[in-house]
C-alpha cells in the first residue's frame, strides 16, 4: 500500500514539476501571437504626396460649365501628383492659418477624406499633405453599391467625425456634416472638370458595412462617397 501511494506521488510530481517545463520550452520555439490589436495599418506605408500644383487648369467659369457627374470610368490609376492636386482641392489647406479649401460651420473641420485605392485605405492629411495608412486592403468595393466602384482606380469616403463636433446638437451635427461634405464633393467636381476627369458622387453607401470595413469608431459617420478615374474610352 505505502509502494503504491509513493508511487502515485512521484507520478504527481513529476507532472507538476516537468510538464511545465515541456510547454514553456515549446512556447518559447513558438512564433509570436499577434497582436489582437494590430492592424494592417502597420504594414501599409504613408504616401508623401508631391506638392500640388496651384497654376495650370481652365479657368473658373469653364470649368463650371465642364462640370458633369460620370459613371464609366478606366481602370487606370491616376499619377500621385494628379491625385495630390485633386486632393488639395477637394480639402487642402489654403492659408497659414490651416484653414481649408472647403470651409465647415464653426470651422469644426471636422470631415476626414478617405482614399480607397487597390493597394489599400488610407486618409488624408492635408497638414502634412501625405496620405496616412489605415487599411492594407482593397476596401473600393465596399464604398458603395454601384458595380463601377470596385474597378475605378480612386473612391473617396467623406467621413464626419462627431468627436470635432463639441456640444453642436445632434441636429445640427448632421446638418453641419452634410453641408460641410458637399463643400469637399463640389471642389472634386471642379477639379475633375477642370482637367478632364470622370467623377460621381455616391450615397448609395451600405455604411453600416463600409463603416466596419473601414474599422470607423462609432462616432464617425461615412456621409458620401465619391468616386474618380479617366473616363472610359
Amino acid at each position: 500500500m505505502k509502494m503504491k501511494l509513493f508511487s502515485a506521488v512521484l507520478l504527481l510530481v513529476t507532472i507538476l514539476l516537468v510538464y511545465p517545463v515541456q510547454i514553456r520550452a515549446a512556447d518559447a520555439n513558438s512564433p509570436p501571437a499577434k497582436d489582437a490589436n494590430t492592424t494592417s495599418a502597420k504594414e501599409l506605408k504613408p504616401i508623401e504626396l508631391p506638392k500640388p500644383q496651384m497654376e495650370g487648369g481652365k479657368p473658373l467659369m469653364q470649368a463650371l460649365k465642364d462640370r458633369k457627374t460620370s459613371r464609366e470610368f478606366s481602370s487606370e490609376k491616376l499619377p500621385m501628383q494628379v491625385l495630390s492636386n485633386m486632393l488639395w482641392a477637394a480639402n487642402g489647406i489654403n492659408r497659414p492659418d490651416g484653414k481649408h479649401t472647403a470651409p465647415t460651420a464653426k470651422n469644426m473641420q471636422e470631415i476626414d477624406v478617405y482614399v480607397a485605392l487597390e493597394q489599400g485605405l488610407y486618409l488624408y492629411d492635408a497638414k502634412e499633405n501625405k496620405l496616412i495608412g489605415v487599411l492594407a486592403q482593397d476596401l473600393r468595393e465596399a464604398t458603395g453599391k454601384q458595380p463601377f466602384v470596385k474597378d475605378a482606380p480612386v473612391n473617396l469616403v467623406f467621413v464626419a467625425d462627431y468627436a470635432k463636433m463639441g456640444n453642436t446638437p445632434d441636429d445640427q451635427k448632421n446638418f453641419y456634416a452634410a453641408t460641410d461634405t458637399c463643400y469637399v464633393s463640389q471642389n472634386v467636381y471642379l477639379y475633375c472638370a477642370s482637367e478632364g476627369l470622370a467623377t460621381v458622387v455616391r450615397g448609395m453607401v451600405d455604411k453600416p458595412a463600409c463603416s466596419a470595413a473601414m474599422k470607423l469608431r462609432a462616432d464617425q459617420k461615412i456621409i458620401l462617397a465619391q468616386t474618380v478615374g479617366y473616363p472610359k474610352k
